[in-house]
């Protein structure tokens, strides 16, 4: 009975993965599509590609992390980790945060991402050193926004509230994927 039972998970298991990646890729034409349909949406071979990697990315990266971890809270805290990771990217890459597209001060929250890649190494993904990491990485991200109000990185004047909300959603990522990396220990 057990056996069937460990079956039948593995199966769903398989078709859920499936279903993950075949989703990726048909957001991937989603671009395509509307540049049928719209001038608005004008993506070039490098645009694709760029989401192609990314995308398909941190799918991979997630499957690589978890795969020797089963604990569920593990799992989602490495789910929320990248999706955090991916959202950011993304929005800067398309629109950045502080300022102005192409505000250089938007380069501030590679340092976040820099720190959740380091913390991630040197605590070999384990999830008491992955709890701080994320953690470190909440701090960071809270720090990039006082910088960025401070004036120094330029001016934020119009993107007072997409800073402050995205800075918010951002570090409640974070701190949920800590919170539960630390669930994940006991």
């Amino acid at each position: 009975m057990a056996q069937a039972y460990a079956q039948e998970t593995s199966r769903r298991g398989q078709r859920l993965r499936i279903a993950v990646w075949a989703g990726a890729a048909a957001i991937l034409t989603l671009p395509l599509v509307a540049m049928q349909f719209t001038r608005e949406v004008r993506w070039t071979a490098a645009d694709f590609a760029f989401a192609a990697v990314l995308l398909f990315g941190s799918l991979g990266a997630f499957e690589l992390l978890t795969r020797r971890m089963q604990v569920p809270a593990f799992r989602v805290a490495t789910a929320l980790l990248l999706l955090g990771t991916f959202l950011l990217i993304w929005i800067n890459a398309a629109v950045g945060i502080i300022g102005e597209e192409g505000n250089p001060a938007n380069l501030m929250f590679a340092g976040v991402l820099g720190l959740g890649a380091v913390g991630a190494v040197y605590s070999r993904f384990r999830p008491t050193g992955m709890a701080r990491t994320a953690g470190a990485m909440a701090a960071a991200q809270i720090g990039v926004a006082l910088i960025a109000f401070s004036g120094f990185a330029g001016s934020v004047a119009g993107s007072e509230q997409p800073v402050l909300g995205l800075t918010a959603v951002f570090t409640l990522l974070w701190l949920a994927a800590a919170a539960l990396f630390a669930r994940a220990v006991r």
